[in-house]
């Protein structure tokens, strides 16, 4: 789980501020430990793909911050 900490605000946004960045990777990092596990070795795209595949059963936050950024 140590390497999707740099995932998630890469996958899901590109240039927000940083404080911000963190605020969100922190809305999906639950999620991916538990729904995306198996592909975090994938790369930040996978990851989101997962995401997006299980959004029916991730959290709030993070289903804000994806549809935040257009995903």
């Amino acid at each position: 789980m140590t390497r999707f900490l740099c995932l998630i605000p890469f996958a899901l946004i590109a240039s927000d501020a940083l404080a911000q960045s963190a605020h969100e990777h922190d809305a999906c990092a639950r999620d991916v430990a538990r729904f995306c596990r198996a592909h975090i070795n994938d790369g930040d795209q996978a990851v989101l793909a997962c995401l997006q595949q299980n959004r029916q059963r991730i959290s709030r936050a993070c289903e804000k911050v994806m549809a935040e950024h257009g995903q």
